[in-house]
């Protein structure tokens, strides 16, 4: 069985929930570029978009769960305030130093809420929210794992969740581990890029990880650059 074929369980650097300082920010700079020049932030707003269409009302609450620096609640602010939608952002994660980062690099949208919370907590879905958003995020967990946490977020999200996250495939594993050994300056890039290809889901995984959730009404889909958007509507 070749390396594609099943999920690793490889832990990446990022992983480590007291990961700060400067590589952390050279990490989260990459990051952003790697994400708006590869298009994946399009697929976590047009899902929302599929949301606010299926589900209309006046506002809406929206989790973004595993912020990181915060970057997709910057893009899903300014895509909303051009759909003239008002949204209400919450920014999760469970690293207290990235949090903090968050709230100085988003310090001009003084209305996001910012929290320290780890998705495992059993508080944790005792504040609402209408939508929760994942992006890049579902695939640092096992199947197990990934399974308790979208029961979580069933019971946090009163009208759906979006998830976007990388498809398992060796186009996109040797791509960004090529472009990532010569371009970026960060070791946990370098290091985390490829693996998390690895670490992430063909189609089949994710049809058996919402069954074993319990969730039936989902769509998936597939979108350039080698990313699933899942959209799950309650």
């Amino acid at each position: 069985m070749g390396k594609f074929s099943q999920r690793s369980t490889e832990k990446e650097l990022m992983d480590d929930l007291n990961c700060s300082g400067d590589e952390l920010l050279q990490t989260l700079r990459e990051l952003r570029t790697i994400n708006k020049w590869l298009g994946g932030n399009y697929v976590t707003t047009s899902g929302l978009k599929n949301i606010f269409k299926a589900r209309p009302q006046d506002s809406y609450a929206v989790a973004d769960i595993g912020c990181g620096g915060g970057d997709m609640i910057r893009v899903m602010d300014e895509w909303a305030k051009i759909q003239k939608k008002h949204v209400n952002f919450t920014g999760i994660d469970a690293n207290r130093n990235i949090i903090d980062l968050a709230r100085v690099r988003l310090a001009d949208l003084p209305k996001v809420a910012w929290k320290v919370q780890n998705v495992f907590n059993p508080d944790f879905s005792d504040e609402k929210v209408d939508i929760s958003t994942c992006t890049l995020f579902t695939h640092h967990f096992t199947d197990s794992e990934l399974v308790g946490l979208l029961t979580t977020l069933q019971s946090k999200s009163r009208l759906g969740i979006v998830i976007n996250d990388l498809h398992r495939h060796w186009f996109a594993f040797y791509s960004i581990k090529i472009l990532t050994s010569v371009f970026s300056k960060s070791e946990m890039v370098r290091n985390d890029a490829s693996l998390s290809v690895l670490r992430s889901f063909s189609r089949k995984d994710w049809e058996r990880i919402l069954l074993q959730a319990g969730i039936a009404n989902f769509r998936i889909s597939w979108n350039w650059a080698f990313r699933w958007q899942v959209i799950i509507l309650f």
